[in-house]
């Protein structure tokens, strides 16, 4: 999708958290439609990319552009209203409000925040909740829930704001494998259905299947990026190389493809 439109787009972006320069200088776009995946080791800096996106992390150099806002200088609560009106963010912890039920817990926010109309805001609701298969759940509470459960609650709440783009970090790391899957499946659903995402998983089969590029970080840079064929079955650079290997046994194959036909 090279001339879709840039919805999220980071340049030279730099993080210092206690000392410790976390971002290094980070180059990444997302354009619409896509779905982009960021890989790499624990503490790579991947959830912290996520967090410049939606505002929740002060950049210390660098920009960060999301629809069209710029996220690097808003500094105040107020200012980034219209960010968080337009990027959604799920988290690896549920975060839902425990005193509230499944459907409430999709409607306070756009009825609170954006004054929408409550019965109509309740219809959309009921049919997200239909749509990530929890219909019959819209009066249970978080504690009444599995971890799966609440996961794809936590993905409608997001979806009841209508966002532009999706911000998905590590959502399946709570999760018990049984349960892995049904939240993999509504994040497949909403790929095909061009919702644009950006994730940040260890998923890495999933990840293959169902991007248009994925970065590979490491010690708060982009080791290397681009479209799951090449990433995963013929990397450019040795580290990319030792961590799919070992992240994905079978992936790469014992003798490199041989690409020189295919170069212009």
């Amino acid at each position: 999708m090279p001339d879709a439109e840039i919805l999220a787009e980071l340049a030279g972006v730099e993080v210092t958290l206690g000392g410790t320069r976390v971002l290094r200088g980070i180059d990444l776009v997302v354009r619409r439609g896509q779905a982009v995946s960021l890989i790499g080791p624990s503490g790579s800096g991947k959830s912290t990319i996520l967090r410049c996106i939606a505002g929740l992390q002060p950049v210390g150099r660098g920009t960060v552009t999301v629809c069209g806002l710029p996220v690097h200088a808003l500094r105040k609560h107020e200012a980034k209203r219209p960010l968080w009106r337009r990027v959604g963010v799920v988290f690896q912890q549920f975060n839902l409000f425990p005193h509230l039920t499944a459907l409430q817990n999709l409607t306070i926010a756009p009825t609170r925040a954006l004054g929408r109309d409550a019965g109509e805001v309740e219809r959309e609701a009921r049919a997200l909740l239909d749509r990530v298969g929890l219909a019959d759940k819209a009066n249970a509470y978080p504690s009444e829930l599995s971890g799966g459960q609440q996961q794809r609650v936590a993905i409608a709440r997001s979806l009841a704001m209508k966002p532009e783009l999706i911000l998905f970090d590590e959502v399946t790391s709570a999760l018990d494998p049984e349960t892995v899957g049904e939240v993999l499946a509504i994040i497949r659903d909403l790929v095909r259905d061009g919702m644009t995402c950006l994730l940040v998983t260890h998923e890495l089969r999933f990840a293959e299947e169902i991007s248009d590029e994925i970065h590979f970080t490491e010690g708060g840079v982009v080791v290397e990026h681009g479209p799951p064929a090449a990433l995963f079955h013929a990397p450019r650079h040795d580290r990319t190389r030792a961590f799919v290997t070992r992240a994905r046994p079978g992936a790469i194959p014992s003798v490199r493809p041989d690409l020189s036909e295919n170069r212009e």
